[in-house]
């Protein structure tokens, strides 16, 4: 298992790279944004532990382009403790986030945990409900004709509802199989999420596929 760790902070990055490797897992290291994303391009990891305030291209812009091009999971580590911030991270399609100072043993866990809970979508079939087909072999969706531009995010929640067709989905079920993580009580990252899945899905659609039952969850199905 391969791991980036971008971190300008040279202890830090030292103490991340020693116990990672010591778990027997393959480490790479940059100290700058765009040497990082150049070795996302470069090599496939199964996770990225990304900073926040980094040199030449921050952490945030790090993510939007791993986001946009790869499918690498992404575990954000910062000083940065505000909910605002945890929960922009999670939105832009961070799959956990965890605030320095940190115990090694607790990233472990969540290292562990996400490279373990990654979606094999390689390995599944075509999905359909009605006119919208999902294939995450060539990671692309559709909506009869039209070609659907999904993030990673957004492709991994509608995989999700769409394996789970006609099944009414929690939220915490939701942030449990989309971001493998416990989120704050006040997060609406699930809810904002929705929304525009909704809006890429079914704002160009007569048939309405994703339903909201209030204080309940979300359902897709088709509904006469």
């Amino acid at each position: 298992m391969r791991i980036l760790v971008v971190e300008d902070e040279v202890k830090t990055a030292d103490y991340l790279h020693q116990g990672l490797t010591e778990s027997g897992y393959v480490v790479d290291r940059a100290n700058n944004g765009v040497d990082g994303l150049h070795l996302v391009k470069q090599q496939r990891y199964e996770l990225v532990i990304l900073d926040i305030n980094l040199p030449q291209k921050d952490g945030w812009q790090v993510l939007q382009d791993i986001n946009r091009q790869h499918s690498a999971r992404v575990l954000m580590l910062t000083a940065r403790g505000r909910l605002d911030d945890k929960v922009r991270a999670l939105d832009m399609g961070a799959d956990d986030y965890l605030v320095k100072p940190f115990q090694f043993p607790e990233l472990l866990a969540r290292v562990r945990t996400l490279i373990r809970r990654r979606a094999p979508v390689a390995q599944a079939q075509v999905l359909q409900v009605a006119d919208l087909q999902l294939d995450p072999r060539r990671h692309r969706a559709y909506r009869g004709e039209r070609r659907i531009d999904l993030t990673t995010k957004e492709f991994t929640l509608l995989h999700v509802l769409m394996r789970h067709s006609g099944e009414v989905m929690t939220r915490a079920q939701i942030i449990s199989l989309v971001w493998d993580m416990n989120f704050d009580c006040d997060t609406n990252v699930v809810e904002v999420s929705i929304s525009r899945l909704r809006a890429k899905i079914d704002d160009a659609s007569d048939l309405k596929l994703i339903h909201t039952l209030r204080g309940v969850g979300y359902v897709l199905e088709v509904r006469p």
